[in-house]
């Protein structure tokens, strides 16, 4: 299959080994590493993804016996036709009893490997009340019964719409119940963009990091401020983001905030604590070059068979060599320690990077959204950001917002404050069934949007006379009317 190369990096939309994809089977969402001879189990179907290298993000493939993708002609995907349909449903009874073929009759079906197609249709000729239903009903019959019968799934690239889909559908908790279009608006509100220098701290799995990452599209820098021994990034190395854009990626501890701002900050005191602590963090996240093997820990290798069935060779088998033990474990022991220091600088300079950055204190925006209280990191973090600046913090619960948005209000050098709530609906859009879907998202959190200025706090040598005359003059206004009262009864 010829396709035409970009002039950057190759085919970028071609499924090549390596690539962090994401399949999709109607409504439901899965990210996955692209491995040859590796199983995936997605939606009761396992399978495996060395057919579907070499073809276009986006190809419909299905599933066939022993695991095997093909692609689906588009031939296949015509919906199935119907001469007949009823006026109404009413005279329509639900008995359980207008299907002629058993459940035995469908697993022989699927045991003879039949397609998914093919059942559906069979499915519909053996139906004594198909014929009967409205135009509209037969296809809501049809439909269900695709969902259910026919094994097809597509492969699509990766991007922020589809993931925060997915993880709003799958696993709300991880990413602190953030919906899709709350996270479109702190990207817009943020101003993230190419060449700026954006400030994030988040607790949603990486979701709203590589959100920015993708924006800003490897150019200018993002500094990851994380609680704990390292940053989480598992929905960050998802988007399979080149070498390039984590060049321009920093992470600094929120530890260490209070004595960057104090002026004590100090990388000498910290080997102990990157070699205990830090760097298994690091190791958990995976590096750039091991991402796409670390997205689903639950995919397993292909079985024997399955690998037979493909056409794939077998692995040439290991010879172990007569070698001393003791050696040998003293030549891993040294190459791991090895590795451990040369992490630990790269972590160092890292970090010692990132401090020059926030020393600078001139961050093109600010974007919080952490499952603890917004508020302290609020207003330790807006001291590096540049005056004429916005920040987004964002919230599940709207109470920790207000305590922000006084707090902000008090301490001054902040104007626009702004605290909102999103509202969405889904709407069905077909010929005469156009209307708004029954099931909608209960919420979508709560944001508080700003702009940093100058704070110019007014002298304290001023505050003291303001204060003796106000009291001074609110006296004498008191005692002017009991002298007049004191001279009528004299």
């Amino acid at each position: 299959m010829e396709v035409e190369e970009s002039p950057r990096s190759g085919p970028l939309h071609v499924i090549r080994e390596g690539d962090c994809a994401v399949l999709k089977r109607n409504e439901v969402f899965k990210a996955v590493a692209v491995v040859k001879r590796r199983k995936i189990i997605f939606e009761k179907q396992w399978f495996c993804l060395d057919n579907a290298i070499g073809h276009v993000y986006g190809t419909t493939f299905e599933v066939t016996s022993g695991g095997s993708l093909q692609p689906k002609k588009r031939a296949d995907e015509a919906a199935t036709e119907t001469k007949e349909a009823g006026t109404d449903n009413r005279n329509i009874i639900d008995d359980g009893k207008s299907q002629k073929l058993t459940h035995d009759d469908i697993k022989a079906l699927k045991d003879k490997g039949t397609k998914g197609q093919e059942i559906v249709q069979q499915l519909i000729e053996n139906s004594a009340t198909f014929r009967d239903k409205t135009e509209f009903a037969q296809d809501k019959y049809i439909k269900k019964k695709k969902k259910k019968y026919e094994a097809v799934i597509t492969i699509i690239k990766p991007s922020t719409r589809i993931l925060s889909t997915m993880y709003y559908a799958r696993e709300p908790g991880k990413i602190n119940h953030l919906r899709y279009d709350t996270l479109a608006q702190m990207l817009t509100w943020g101003n993230v963009r190419a060449g700026n220098k954006m400030i994030i701290m988040e607790t949603c799995a990486g979701l709203v990091l590589g959100a920015a990452m993708e924006r800003m599209g490897g150019y200018g820098s993002i500094i990851q401020m994380y609680p704990g021994g390292g940053a989480v990034r598992a929905a960050t190395n998802s988007f399979g983001f080149p070498e390039s854009f984590f060049q321009t990626l920093y992470e600094f501890p929120l530890s260490r905030v209070g004595s960057l701002l104090s002026g004590t900050f100090s990388v000498k005191a910290w080997p102990s604590e990157i070699e205990g602590s830090a760097l298994p963090a690091e190791e958990s996240n995976g590096s750039p070059e091991e991402k796409s093997l670390s997205v689903q820990e639950a995919d397993m290798e292909c079985s024997t068979d399955a690998v037979a069935e493909s056409g794939l060779p077998d692995e040439p088998e290991m010879v172990d060599l007569p070698t001393d033990g003791a050696a040998l474990e003293d030549d891993k022991a040294k190459g791991t320690m090895r590795d451990r220091q040369r992490k630990q600088e790269e972590r160092r300079k890292k970090l010692i990077d990132a401090a020059a950055l926030l020393k600078d204190r001139d961050a093109d925006g600010l974007i919080v959204a952490s499952r603890f209280h917004p508020a302290p990191l609020l207003l330790s973090l807006l001291e590096f950001v540049a005056p004429s600046r916005p920040f987004v913090v964002y919230c599940q619960y709207k109470e920790p917002l207000l305590e922000c948005y006084t707090k902000l209000r008090e301490r001054g050098g902040v104007i626009n404050l702004k605290l909102s709530e999103t509202w969405l609906r889904n709407y069905q859009v077909l010929p005469d069934r156009s209307h708004p879907k029954l099931t909608m998202s209960g919420g979508g959190g709560y944001l508080l949007t700003g702009i940093t200025v100058i704070n110019e706090n007014p002298k304290t040598s001023d505050r003291p006379e303001q204060k003796t005359e106000e009291p001074t003059s609110k006296k004498r206004k008191l005692e002017e009317p009991l002298a007049l009262k004191e001279d009528v009864f004299l």
